[in-house]
């Protein structure tokens, strides 16, 4: 048994559990508020939000960018023209948010932004399979060269059945994106819908996805220095959507194959399919209830039995995505025995039992500050995984507490590399005479 930061005692025993699982979801979707927790908009709250936010310095938001016709056909659709609408006055918006973080499309990278599906096919040479990038629910993506060279990512829907539910994930993930722009956010440059084709085109990002370099597919095994930057990456991409956005915003499938890494292995958070908007806690509410989405391993147990939704789920996604970068096994893992089937819940146990040290993944040194790192990131990972949502820290308090990681993590790097040093030296010098002594 661990104590959690509010005390309490935490089981490692986490309730996910196949039966759970299979909970038939419900179909409505409302935002659910607490009448007694009513208030009004507090404006010192906003001025501490302002300050607050020199603490993540990546954040650059542009002007109000976003579509204001969904069906134009056969042309490409820049993102921009309208803000998106979130239901509230202009005044509103003043009192009840900072900024607005929306999407404009830029020249320099993909041209003019007017393409049409012809020139999509040429693109992607008619979806060859040979520049397929990955697949999933909403389609396949695939490398992209435009006509002035650009590489992009193209994202193309299921063409057969495209039906109500993906072209509901379309709209989300192009409302999403319309809203936001950060460092360690896929860009989304523009979408397209003629006939019976979807497609969307974002950020190309070169470097694959981490699950795919935790699993070494992509040259060698990151070290914990990249493991800690990859957190911390994702950390401020996260709490840039719960707290800076203009509407708060819920990616509910944080992942490791939803991760993509650039060529100097900084993270990009990507696909929003699955995205919503938080519930507006100024008005009182505490959550929005809606159908259980996300991937199984990753999702939060609170959530899949209450329907409940809150940005506290993304929380414990991310503190399973902790685990994975630490251990490098996979969230669920049907080929090991049973007792370590389930990665976070057999990590977990072997931290409160002391023995951190056996949970390393076996690709990283047993250093000394891989270790003590190793940790305090499974410490990390401990309340992040609390089973009930108010015991779980904010993404922005995760971050603070990676920083710090990461610093302490630095500098015991520089302590082992010169006990190394140190430990090379004494070996040359017993060495040489007996060497000497060889040679004559």
């Amino acid at each position: 048994m661990k104590k959690n930061v509010s005390g309490k005692k935490w089981s490692s025993e986490m309730a996910v559990t196949p039966e759970v699982l299979s909970q038939a979801p419900v179909s409505d979707t409302s935002v659910v508020c607490s009448q007694d927790q009513k208030k009004s908009v507090n404006p010192v709250k906003y001025a501490a939000k302002a300050v607050a936010g020199v603490f993540i310095d990546c954040f650059t938001p542009p002007e109000d960018d976003y579509p204001s016709n969904f069906r134009k056909k056969g042309e490409f659709q820049k993102l921009k023209s309208s803000s998106v609408s979130s239901g509230t006055s202009n005044s509103e918006k003043k009192q009840g948010s900072i900024r607005s973080y929306n999407l404009t499309v830029e020249s320099d990278i993909i041209g003019n932004g007017n393409y049409t599906i012809a020139q999509i096919y040429k693109a992607t040479r008619n979806f060859s399979p040979s520049l397929r990038l990955g697949q999933g629910g909403f389609g396949t993506v695939y490398r992209g060269t435009l006509e002035d060279g650009s590489l992009v990512a193209v994202k193309r829907a299921k063409r057969n059945g495209h039906g109500k539910h993906l072209g509901a994930e379309f709209r989300t993930e192009i409302q999403t994106l319309a809203q936001v722009d950060h460092l360690n956010l896929v860009r989304c440059y523009g979408y397209l819908e003629e006939k019976d084709e979807r497609i969307l085109l974002v950020e190309y990002v070169p470097n694959g996805t981490l699950r795919e370099h935790l699993d070494c597919i992509r040259g060698e095994a990151l070290d914990m220095a990249a493991r800690l930057d990859i957190a911390i990456d994702v950390a401020h991409a996260i709490t840039y959507l719960h707290m800076y956005a203009d509407n708060p915003i819920i990616h509910r499938d944080i992942k490791s194959s939803n991760i993509l890494l650039t060529e100097r292995c900084r993270a990009k958070v990507a696909d929003f399919g699955f995205a919503r908007l938080a519930a507006d806690r100024d008005s009182g509410c505490t959550h929005v209830s809606t159908q259980v989405k996300g991937t199984a391993g990753y999702l939060d147990p609170e959530y899949l039995q209450t329907y409940q939704l809150t940005e506290k789920s993304d929380v414990y996604s991310f503190g399973v995505l902790l685990v994975e970068l630490v251990t490098g096994r996979r969230p669920i893992d049907n080929k090991r025995v049973m007792k370590e089937r389930i990665t976070t819940r057999w990590a977990i146990m072997k931290f409160t039992e002391g023995d951190a040290r056996s949970t390393l993944d076996p690709k990283l040194e047993e250093t000394t500050s891989n270790i003590i790192t190793i940790e305090k990131i499974l410490e990390l990972a401990l309340i992040c995984l609390a089973p009930q949502r108010k015991n779980r820290p904010i993404m922005q308090r995760c971050a603070e507490i990676l920083w710090s990681i990461r610093k302490d993590f630095r500098e015991l790097s520089v302590s082992d590399t010169c006990s190394l040093s140190s430990s090379t030296g004494r070996s040359n010098s017993v060495g040489e005479p007996v060497l000497a002594t060889l040679v004559s």
